[in-house]
């Protein structure tokens, strides 16, 4: 059974080589080193947390976590992306055999897929569901295109992410972790970070010395900070937060500020799974880096909206 490419020639181009050269035109457009100084690819770089909106608005920032794989030794490739069209109080996984990008297709790992079921914490997520998600499958091009020399020899392990709680969240950590701790897996994490509008019932607002945090109203007026310099100062908290790798404090945050970072539940089962892996080897070094961070639109006014875009690497010895 095959997954059609449903949001080719709309989220972003169904032609083989137009989708090629604009990925190469992302990917080119990074700079050759982080601004920490670190060369790409990063060695070491276990997971990536990558946007997942139309190529036009995401694809540049997206580049970035792209840019940090190192291909050579990776056999298999986890995905794991937010539900946004059906609640799903756990996580579901793909009855597919291939996934239908315009670039190549994707072959999935029936007998890792089935060791999860297998479980009893997972459940299956039927076709339709599936093609309807876009969060998994904004990925696949950029997949396909980093693996290009060796498609046929990697297998991908796509995972749909519910809406759980904290000790789901644990849960599944737990269960992925020992795929996160082998050296011959990536893990994409997708995930877009505030969205910030009337359209999305989202008008948080911090201001400058963080004495006021009120949710704007149509006809509120404000300019200290202007609010695309608040939205990036609320996303930049958060960002900060996974980077200490602190489970508990993200969760605090999402409480505190309810930031519309859709893909939450993924970097928090990201964040648990890291945190089996340091018990169990606590010499283990671990580092999450953030390397850029975009806006769709900078909001002057409470009409205004925007989405936040961010990509990061994991770096495990």
């Amino acid at each position: 059974m095959n997954r059609v490419a449903s949001h080719a020639g709309t989220w972003y181009t169904d032609s083989n080589v137009r989708l090629n050269a604009e990925l190469d035109k992302y990917l080119d457009k990074v700079p050759a080193s982080t601004e920490q100084g670190e060369s790409y690819p990063i060695q070491g770089a276990r997971a990536i947390i990558a946007p997942h909106a139309g190529y036009s608005y995401s694809g540049p920032t997206a580049a970035y976590a792209y840019k940090c794989v190192n291909v050579s030794e990776i056999e298999r490739v986890f995905i794991l992306g937010p539900s946004h069209h059906v609640y799903l109080d756990g996580c579901a996984l793909s009855q597919c055999d291939t996934y239908e990008t315009p670039i190549g297709n994707l072959t999935l790992d029936k007998s890792i897929i089935q060791e999860l079921y297998n479980t009893g914490k997972f459940q299956w997520m039927n076709k339709d569901v599936d093609e309807d998600e876009h969060s998994i499958e904004m990925h696949l091009p950029f997949t396909a295109k980093i693996f290009s020399s060796k498609l046929d020899q990697i297998k991908v392990i796509p995972i749909m992410i519910g809406s759980i709680g904290e000790k789901k969240e644990k849960l599944f950590g737990e269960l992925l972790s020992p795929y996160l701790a082998d050296s011959k897996t990536l893990f994409i994490i997708s995930s877009d970070f505030c969205h910030w509008g009337l359209r999305f019932s989202y008008t948080y607002y911090q201001s400058k010395d963080h004495i006021k945090e009120i949710n704007l109203g149509p006809r509120d007026t404000v300019d200290n900070p202007p609010i695309y310099e608040s939205i990036r100062n609320v996303d930049h908290e958060g960002m900060r937060l996974i980077e200490s790798l602190d489970y508990d404090s993200f969760s605090n945050y999402l409480r505190t500020t309810k930031n519309t970072i859709c893909g939450r539940h993924p970097i928090s089962v990201l964040l648990c799974a890291l945190s089996i892996i340091q018990q169990q080897n606590p010499s283990q070094k671990q580092r999450i880096q953030f390397i850029k961070y975009a806006q769709s639109n900078p909001c002057q006014k409470v009409k205004d909206s925007s989405v936040s875009y961010a990509s990061a690497y994991v770096y495990l010895d």
